[in-house]
């Protein structure tokens, strides 16, 4: 299972979240994530199952846009870049890490 595949939940607290509160605590997060940098994906992905690529398809696959415009969103700027400036290898043990923790998202 991919981050793209995991199924948005429905009647929880969260759907009754005011847009605008959401939005806010939303863009708080992604600039956070631009910000720490040093958080590679790879060990986003190894902890929660998730990382900015992923946050970038759910906002593509929301905005009806492509997987790179969304991706763009959150780097903040084209991923070809952030990739340039920011990516390491995945080690194997992260690697490792990151499978552990997919399998654990429904």
């Amino acid at each position: 299972m991919s981050c793209s595949d995991v199924p948005l939940a429905t009647g929880d607290a969260l759907d009754s979240l005011d847009d605008a509160v959401a939005a806010a605590a939303f863009r708080r997060l992604v600039r956070l994530l631009r910000h720490r940098h040093d958080a590679a994906n790879i060990d986003l992905m190894g902890l929660a199952g998730f990382c900015r690529n992923c946050l970038g398809d759910w906002i593509a696959e929301a905005g009806d846009m492509d997987k790179e415009s969304g991706r763009a969103i959150v780097h903040g700027m084209p991923t070809a870049e952030w990739k340039a400036r920011h990516h390491t290898p995945a080690t194997p043990e992260q690697l490792a890490r990151m499978e552990e923790s997919m399998a654990k998202n429904p």
